[in-house]
Order: C-alpha cells, then structure tokens, then sequence
C-alpha cells in the first residue's frame, strides 16, 4: 500500500513539475507595483508588512477587493487618504480586460479576456432563467494541456497556465459586468451564483494556481461562494484527482465520454496514461462524493461513435454504486469537427437506459452555439512565443 502511495506522490510531483513549464507571468508591473487579487491571506499580510502597516489592513483590504469589488483605492472608504495614496503607489488591484463580450440569443454571455501578457481566454456566463441565476464557465488554461477529438479548445495547444488572480479574476470581471457587488442600499441579488471550472484548459494540470483561486472565492469574508457552488471538470488526471478531493472537497465532474479503453484512447487520448478502470476507481475515492453531491458524468453524443444501446449499459456497470449523474451533452459542432450529433432518437434511448438503472441523466440543452460558447466550442488565438524563434505551437500532454 505504502509503495502504491508513494507511487501517486511521485505522479504527482512530476505533473506539477512537468506542467511549472508553463508557468504565468509574474503579478510584477513594468512599474514596479504588485496586483494584489490572486494573493492568499497570508501573501497579502506580508506584502502591507513590509510597508510598515499594521496587519488589520489586510483584512480591509481583503474586504474591499473581494465582497465590495473595489479597483480603486480611493473607493476604499474605511482607509484613511493618505495610506489610500500610499497604497496605490505600491499595487493595483487588477482585473483581465473584456478584449470582447458576445450575448448570445439565448443570453448567454460570452468574454473573451486579455491579460497582462497579451495571451486570451474565453469564459462564459450561463444564464437560467427558471431561477434567475446562472454559472460562470471559467478557464484554467491558455489552450489545453489535452487534445480531446471533440472540443474545439484541444485543437489549440496549451500556451500557458493561468495564475490565481487571472482565474479568480475572470470571476470577479464577469461581476463587473453584471454590476453585482454589493451596493450602499443593501445586498445586490446573486445572478453568478456558481462557478464551473469547464473553461479552457485541464484544471487538475494547473492544480497548485486553481487551488489557490478557489480557496480564495470560498473565503467567507470575500466572495463567500460555497464549495458546493464549485464544480471542477476534469478528463481524468487521476493522481490529482485525491488531492482536489481532500484539499478544495468541491464537486467533481468527470468527462467520461466513452466506456471503451480503445475508444477512450483515441477521444480522450489522456486515457492512455489514466485508463478507465483507474478513473472509475478515483471516482469511487472522492472524498466530496455523496447522495447529496454527486459526482457528475459528462458524456458528449457523437453519431455513430459512442451512443449505442451497449454504451449505455456498459456506462451503467461501470458507475454502479457511486453516488452518480450523467450529464448527456449533444455534441457541438465547430468549424472543421470530424463529428455529428447524435440523433434525438438515439439520445433518448440512451438516456432512458442510464435513467431506467436509477442515475439521474438529463440532456444538457446547448447554451450559446451562435456565439461558439457551447460546451467544446471555446477556443482564442493566442500563441506561446519561443525564444528566439516568434509565434510557435507547444507539445500538447503533460
């Protein structure tokens, strides 16, 4: 047991070390000041430390970035003027810019965010309109660390990971937009009320930087959402699927999408370092799983690929006995895709088979196809410079 433990350790420690390659620029300016979002309490405490403030302004300034929204410290009422100016001299309290928004017809709301560096990011807000709330869709990644057949985002190789303050941040300027903090007469109503890690990229090979994020949105002196109001989506990167588990306890969902190796292999090629018996088996350990939160199955319908009546049995053997949903997702097209949609035909019949096993299985209707903000459909431009060689492509797999 002790062999198999230090095993996974030494897995981990090398996705962690592979993936630092793709390391996000400093917080530095070119000017000199530090952007305090994306800073743990204790990063924030040492950083007013060293200018000789006392340490009950970091949690000022704590409240002020996170539950007020501030960008400007002259906002910050509850700090006296002159430590206002000496504080703007020092950092910025930073947000990604809205390089463009698109709203979809079905109001789903679509931000392609630019950060420090030039590189891009989409995020996507989804609305619903039975509870007059929605979820945010929030990258991890420039690009993808994977190259799954079916998503427009792993035809883009990974650039670079995102930092705490660019995926905190994407959160925080998708507030902005919707004019969400609180307000002086009270209590803005909560529209992004959850947060999705299905955005750009794998977050589990960017663990250490999304860890760090949603640590701070779960702060209930800040954002305060609930780990129950976070859902982490990943393909499988098994060895950090415990630590998620054990460390951030938010939902986990698993994008499945084949119950085959051999089929797997070729859709979701991290498959064959991670095969299915030894995802199924991560599932069945997470510590966050229960009747009450259920880990979620995500399994895209490709025509003629993966939605058979023997698919759906064999999804049924495989989840039996944990605590489970399948989320159907009728494939969405992108320019080039290999793929069709199933046929509502063949979509019914599977999800009637998942259900018929007692495993909630609802189709998930698309959201935003009009503005390519539908599940797979994400994608940006950016391209990791090489030294000495300009705009070049990255080896995707970590």
């Amino acid at each position: 047991m002790n062999a198999i433990l230090d095993l996974t350790e030494t897995e981990r420690a090398r996705i962690l070390a592979k993936t630092a390659r793709f390391a996000p620029p400093p917080a530095q300016l070119a000017d000199g000041r530090r952007d305090l979002v994306g800073l743990s309490r204790a990063e924030l405490a040492a950083e007013l430390a060293a200018i000789g403030e006392a340490p009950f302004r970091a949690k000022q300034l704590w409240h002020w970035i996170y539950h007020q929204g501030a960008t400007d410290f002259a906002r910050m009422s509850s700090i006296a003027k002159p430590t206002q100016q000496k504080l703007a001299e020092r950092f910025i309290v930073g947000r990604p810019e809205a390089a463009t928004v698109q709203t979809s017809s079905d109001e789903t709301r679509k931000f392609l965010f630019r950060f420090r560096d030039g590189q891009e990011a989409e995020t996507v807000y989804i609305p619903d309109r039975q509870e007059d709330r929605g979820a945010v869709c929030i990258s991890s990644q420039v690009g993808c660390t994977l190259s799954c057949r079916f998503c427009h985002t792993g035809t883009q190789a990974l650039v670079r990971n995102l930092g705490a303050a660019e995926i905190v941040g994407q959160f925080m300027a998708a507030r902005d937009s919707y004019g969400e903090w609180p307000s002086p007469k009270g209590e803005t109503p909560r529209l992004l009320s959850t947060i999705v890690l299905m955005g750009m990229g794998e977050p589990l090979y960017n663990y250490e930087n999304v860890a760090k994020a949603m640590t701070i949105v779960m702060d209930n002196e800040g954002i305060a959402l609930s780990r129950r109001r976070i859902t982490l989506s990943t393909s499988g990167v098994v060895p950090m699927m415990d630590r998620a588990g054990a460390e951030l306890g938010v939902n986990l969902a698993v994008s499945l999408h084949a119950v085959r190796d051999e089929l797997r292999d070729e859709i979701v090629p991290l498959n064959r370092k991670y095969p299915i018996a030894e995802l199924i088996a991560a599932c069945r350990r997470y510590p966050a799983a229960s009747n009450a939160r259920r880990i979620t199955f995500e399994y895209v319908m490709l025509k003629g690929i993966n939605d058979t009546e023997a698919d759906a049995r064999e999804l049924v053997r495989l989840i039996a006995g944990i605590p489970a949903k399948v989320n159907l997702i009728p494939f969405n097209p992108w320019p080039g895709s290999p793929y069709e949609t199933s046929t509502g035909k063949a979509i019914d019949r599977f999800a009637n088979i998942v259900m018929d096993a007692g495993f909630s299985s609802p189709v998930r209707t698309p959201r935003g196809r009009d503005i390519l903000a539908a599940c797979g459909q994400l994608r940006t431009e950016s391209r990791r410079e090489r030294q000495g060689q300009g705009a070049g492509v990255v080896t995707q797999g970590a």
